[in-house]
């Protein structure tokens, strides 16, 4: 049975069935901009910005930062499932092994690989991979359209990782594993995309880069999640 009152995250507005997160509060606060109507703070506490409203076709929406890491992003979903969110897309960043994906490319997540670390605590062993929930990833796929393809992403605890122990990952970030695996044991729906910002130790993208294609991935999550019969 679900508690009533979540542990980490403190709503002052209602929260949507459908929720996108994301790990930069900055990020939550850029996509609450581009796709809500009228977007209402709905959680600040512990920094983990959070916004509601509708989007411009009139579905509910909350958009959620989850901060750093695994752990942290497993907790803040656990609470959002704990207020009624039914389904997830995270859109985060990742960073690419070598030239598998060029900065600002669209990776729309297939497949989440373990690589070590928390991903045990997750019920994933090393070398193991957690997939979205399929109709909920194929929904998001038919709104990327020709902006993304689909990819696995190794998930870790610690930047960077060495593609030797990623083999068959096109690029690593810190959350997605995280997302999906906790999603699956809380019923949740769960997909992912995200921006590649270059290779380790390359040249930084230029925010604007990033921005917006941070904000093509949103639209497409806003999309995906508009259907409430998403089922497994």
């Amino acid at each position: 049975m679900r508690a009533a009152v979540p542990l980490r995250l403190r709503p002052t507005a209602p929260i949507a069935p459908a929720a996108i997160l994301v790990g930069d509060p900055g990020r939550a606060l850029l996509l609450a901009q581009e796709l809500l109507e009228q977007p209402k703070m709905s959680n600040h506490a512990r920094g983990l910005w959070g916004y509601g409203g509708r989007t411009a076709e009139g579905e509910s929406l909350t958009i959620q930062a989850t901060g750093i890491g695994g752990p942290s992003a497993a907790l803040v979903l656990a609470d959002l499932a704990e207020l009624g969110v039914e389904r997830a897309v995270r859109v985060g960043t990742c960073v690419a092994f070598g030239d598998a994906a060029r900065p600002g490319e669209l990776l729309a997540v297939e497949a989440a690989l373990a690589v070590g670390g928390s991903a045990a605590s997750f019920g994933a062993a090393a070398g193991e991979t957690v997939a979205p929930q399929p109709q909920l990833h194929r929904r998001l796929g038919a709104a990327l359209g020709d902006e993304a393809r689909a990819a696995t992403v190794a998930s870790l605890d610690t930047m960077p990782a060495h593609p030797r122990a990623a083999a068959g990952a096109a690029a690593a970030d810190m959350q997605t594993l995280a997302v999906l695996a906790t999603a699956r044991g809380l019923e949740v729906a769960a997909a992912a995309v995200l921006v590649a910002t270059g290779a380790e130790g390359g040249e930084t993208p230029a925010d604007e880069l990033l921005e917006e294609a941070a904000t093509r991935a949103g639209r497409a999550a806003a999309e995906a999640l508009s259907n409430p019969k998403v089922e497994g």
